[in-house]
């Protein structure tokens, strides 16, 4: 079972919330994004009120889950928008469905996989969770996804997000590291995806960082880099992201 609140009416556009988050991070934009399209906001299966799978937590069984939960609700042609981890997963399902996405958005997220340093870092992080638990993980974790200059500012946001953070099962958490640092390469896929394409990347992010990202703009129907952001640009530059995608949607039609 897939948590979801749908909001709004028109086409349809899905939001994929990243690592340790929840449909609720997207509660600041659906009111604007619902005046012109259906927007669905889910729990990702392990987080908020959704279940583990109860197979081997993998991105494409995540995908294949979504799919199903997507005839479920029946939902057509959708543009798909991932942050972070929610972006690998927004590669793995037009790996599944192809055409029958309408666009897809990475929002702070890549195509590649995990660098040999990347899976040391989340190698780390599994034993680090194993022996202290999620929550002093998650307090040393989500500062740092915003660039240095805007944690005092976003002071109430992090303490929001360490929150939410702080309620995410062990064993879900777990699970998706394993599976986000066992992913597959799926450049060519973000390359050969024949339909638009947006990415937003932050200038400071820690977690993707810019270099790689710039890698990716000359597939990118849509490219823009947030010169003030680190890794959570929808709370860091609220605005300017949501006009970005607003501009996105507005140019499908």
């Amino acid at each position: 079972m897939i948590n979801f609140k749908k909001t709004g009416q028109g086409p349809h556009l899905l939001l994929i919330h990243g690592f340790c988050e929840s449909l609720d991070m997207w509660d600041h934009w659906v009111p604007t994004l619902a005046q012109y399209y259906t927007v669905y906001t889910i729990d990702l299966p392990g987080f908020g009120q959704s279940p583990l799978l109860p197979h081997t937590t993998s991105l494409e069984s995540i995908a294949v889950a979504i799919c199903d939960w997507m005839e479920e609700v029946d939902m057509v042609n959708p543009v798909i928008i991932g942050h972070s981890l929610g972006g690998y997963v927004t590669l793995a399902l037009a790996e599944l469905m192809g055409i029958h996405i309408r666009a897809i958005g990475l929002f702070h997220s890549t195509a590649f996989a995990d660098t040999e340093e990347k899976i040391h870092s989340r190698n780390k992080t599994y034993r680090f969770i194993q022996k202290f638990g999620v929550e002093k993980f998650i307090d040393s974790f989500v500062p740092p996804l915003f660039s240095e200059e805007n944690r005092s500012r976003k002071h109430q946001e992090i303490q929001r997000l360490i929150s939410f953070g702080k309620l995410s099962n062990q064993a879900s958490v777990l699970a998706f590291i394993l599976a986000m640092r066992d992913r597959k390469n799926r450049m060519e896929i973000w390359q050969n995806f024949p339909n638009p394409k947006l990415m937003i990347a932050g200038l400071h992010d820690q977690a993707v960082h810019i270099e790689q990202s710039r890698q990716h703009k000359p597939y990118a129907f849509y490219y823009h880099e947030l010169p003030n952001a680190g890794h959570m640009g929808m709370f860091e530059e609220e605005d300017t992201c949501l006009e970005i995608i607003q501009s996105f949607l507005k140019n499908l039609s």
